[in-house]
């Protein structure tokens, strides 16, 4: 079944671009440029804003995991001229949202958070809480949006969801990011009880670069040097109960030692800009960010999720937190998406959060371990749903 697909003038696509003329057909524009973060001349999906990306297999027609420019402008030529509508964001259903809250005393649009109630709530008990960190590199991505993410965790009834901002590299460098992140479940435990939230059962959910964010939270809960001075809320600690990595670094000294579209170690990497110096040349610095430095005992259960065909943060990034969690026998379940790149996500993984959550915040006999799951099967569970 072909199905209608329209494009508006603020649209989450990346590539809406002016209309180009057939003698600019193959020079760089501007946002290519912008967003060809390595400038090798090909965009990968974490290349793109995160509110674009899911656009990104429309313009892969040669499906090589990349877009060129080829692709994006022959894309551009083709979308319609009259882009006189605003695309609205997706409503969800059944929830009270409060957007844009100040977490951490300040008036910085980037220190805000957004926060979604349940209507009908399912339980009694206090809601647990899923807050999601945004990916992009630490330098470019948003909150917005992120709240889309939590629906089957809305759905329950049993979870208020939340969206966290932060302070982007290009603002702040490390641990800026971390501080805000801290600063935020803070602001979540203060204000419990006038949600109706259980300080205890904060879990917290990152792709990418917000994957590597969790990580740091979900290793570093006893770290006083690292919880930051932001807010009014300093009484309170930033630890969580429970992280849901979603292909995050870990171990940024490493990135390189695997094959990868990304030279990690260059001066304009996204995790060398995080750091303010090349990585290689600023170890202290670079391990200081690293989740695999504060390892311990002490760290909150992982639920671990990656693609093995990811060419921007290697699988080897989750294999090595998964393995030295085990070792200390820190309950860590690791997904792996076989044939998967950079961006995994489907209905069956959320239903594995689920079920991780479920397992810790809510008392259920869950069994859980260590598996590989097709990435053609998330392929087929998402067109699915969209068939419906």
């Amino acid at each position: 079944m072909i199905r209608e697909f329209k494009i508006t003038t603020i649209s989450c696509c990346a590539l809406l671009l002016p209309m180009l003329s057939a003698t600019q057909e193959l020079k760089p524009d501007r946002r290519f440029t912008e967003w060809d973060s390595d400038k090798d001349g090909k965009l990968t999906r974490e290349e793109l804003p995160e509110r674009n990306r899911k656009f990104f297999a429309r313009v892969d027609t040669d499906r090589d995991g990349f877009i060129s420019l080829k692709e994006h402008l022959t894309f551009v030529r083709g979308l319609p001229r009259n882009r006189t509508q605003t695309r609205q964001p997706r409503v969800l259903q059944g929830v009270k949202i409060e957007r844009n809250i100040a977490y951490a005393g300040t008036d910085n649009p980037r220190q805000t958070l957004d926060l979604a109630l349940p209507e009908k709530r399912a339980t009694d008990r206090p809601l647990a809480v899923i807050a999601y960190i945004h990916g992009g590199g630490w330098r470019q991505g948003s909150k917005e949006g992120g709240l889309n993410r939590l629906g089957a965790y809305l759905d329950t009834g049993r979870y208020a969801g939340v969206s966290i901002g932060y302070r982007l590299s290009g603002e702040k460098k490390w641990p800026a990011q971390l501080h805000d992140c801290k600063a935020a479940i803070r602001w979540l435990k203060a204000n419990a009880k006038k949600y109706g939230l259980d300080p205890k059962r904060i879990a917290v959910y990152g792709t990418s670069a917000g994957g590597h964010l969790v990580a740091m939270l979900g290793v570093t809960g006893t770290n006083k040097d690292l919880e930051g001075d932001l807010g009014p809320y300093k009484d309170y600690s930033g630890s969580v109960a429970a992280v849901l990595d979603y292909f995050g670094p870990t171990q940024f000294l490493l990135m390189n030692s695997k094959p990868g579209k990304m030279d990690h170690d260059a001066p304009r990497s996204p995790e060398s800009l995080l750091i303010g110096g090349p990585i290689q040349e600023n170890k202290e610095k670079t391990l200081h960010a690293s989740p695999m430095s504060y390892i311990s005992e002490k760290a909150c259960p992982f639920l671990i999720i990656h693609g093995t065909k990811d060419v921007l943060v290697p699988v080897h990034q989750s294999e090595i937190l998964d393995k030295a969690l085990d070792k200390i026998e820190v309950e860590s379940i690791f997904i792996r998406v076989e044939g998967g790149g950079h961006g995994v996500r489907g209905t069956p993984l959320d239903q594995l959060g689920l079920a991780f959550l479920e397992k810790h915040f809510w008392d259920k006999e869950v069994k859980l371990a260590d598996k590989t799951i097709q990435n053609s099967d998330l392929k087929v569970q998402r067109r699915e749903k969209n068939s419906k």
